[in-house]
């Protein structure tokens, strides 16, 4: 990685609720649906609905609606395969900036890897 890793986090996803709404999913391989993402990350419906069009905007997420038997429908959210690699990326960059900053303030953790886990395909 480069010498300065902080310009390579993203800033879409380094916001702290849309943070929380791509690490619920990254770990839900059928995907959450609005409802549940509502309430893991405490979110109201329109902050949760600006949070989703900006991730979907940049293709993070995707959003599918299914009828749910002549009811409303189910809105159900999934990582993209480009989203999960960018989670990953952004992951790996966010290691490397936390051990420059653990280095910087000299703690013996400085090497502590982050292990990020991938859901089965099974």
């Amino acid at each position: 990685m480069s010498d300065n890793p902080f310009a390579a986090l993203s800033r879409v996803m380094h916001e702290p609720n849309r943070l929380a709404l791509i690490s619920a999913l990254a770990g839900a391989v059928d995907g959450l649906s609005f409802g549940e993402l509502k309430g893991i990350c405490d979110l109201t419906d329109g902050n949760l609905n600006r949070h989703l069009k900006a991730l979907e905007d940049e293709g993070i997420i995707a959003q599918r609606k299914d009828a749910a038997g002549g009811g409303r429908p189910r809105t159900t959210i999934n990582l993209t395969p480009a989203g999960r690699r960018r989670f990953v990326k952004y992951l790996e960059t966010l290691e490397e900036v936390l051990a420059q900053a653990a280095a910087a303030v000299g703690t013996p953790a400085a090497g502590v890897a982050i292990t990020v886990a991938r859901p089965s395909r099974a």
